[in-house]
């Protein structure tokens, strides 16, 4: 990534494994913000870092992950809570997301949300729901957007993320995304994980805005700008 120009990437919580326990979600936050960091400044990168429950990552007893939650957020590698969101739409996800939402508000951080690969339609309204009831939107990205919920999801005041990952968006879809919406209220994003992932996945979509005639300041704006501001970073 670094070698493509990339100078800085957001790396979030997420479900690298069962969640059996709380030790194991505890313990993958502390490597997100012991070894992640150090990992990706080694080869040119640097790092930030946002803490969460992912929706696929609620271990039965979740509440000592809640419980320990703002002692980690004081790292100064923290720029958001995250990934949180709903998944399924269970009421335990709305259960967590909505207090971590609450949590984020309270303690002055911005959220990086969730959507989910099935159901996303269904889904969708119930996260945007939850977020104007717990959080102002200007301070919520709302990720792994696509034409099926952009529509809705246009009307709010959330920053939406565009994920170019093989089974979500190409880049050519994401360049057609921005050429009818426009790139105020859009970022760009890897959500490099162990699902199929391209770390040059934002270097191409960025080429290719080049070629189709994006202006330098509409680049900047989707690939750096808008998600620099939210984070205050």
């Amino acid at each position: 990534m670094a070698v493509s120009g990339v100078e800085e990437a957001v790396t979030c919580a997420h479900d690298p494994l069962e969640a059996l326990s709380s030790d194991v979600i505890l313990a993958h936050l502390r490597r997100l913000l012991m070894v992640e960091p150090g990992r990706a400044s080694s080869r040119g990168l640097k790092l930030h870092v946002a803490l969460g429950i992912h929706p696929r990552a609620i271990p039965p007893d979740h509440g000592r992950v809640l419980e320990e939650l703002p002692g980690l957020l004081k790292n100064p590698s923290v720029v958001a809570v995250g990934e949180i969101g709903l998944d399924s739409g269970s009421e335990i996800e709305k259960r967590v997301f909505v207090e971590q939402l609450q949590m984020a508000d309270e303690l002055g951080f911005p959220v990086i949300v969730h959507t989910p690969r099935t159901g996303k339609p269904e889904v969708t309204p119930r996260i945007v729901d939850l977020i104007g009831e717990n959080i102002d939107e200007d301070r919520a990205v709302v990720e792994h957007v696509n034409m099926d919920v952009l529509p809705d999801l246009i009307e709010t005041e959330c920053i939406l993320g565009l994920t170019v990952q093989p089974e979500k968006l190409t880049p050519s879809e994401a360049v057609d995304i921005l050429r009818e919406y426009g790139t105020e209220r859009f970022v760009l994003n890897s959500d490099m994980s162990s699902a199929p992932s391209d770390p040059l996945s934002v270097p191409r979509t960025v080429h290719r805005m080049r070629m189709e005639g994006f202006g330098r300041r509409e680049i900047r704006r989707v690939s750096r700008e808008n998600i620099k501001d939210i984070l205050k970073i």
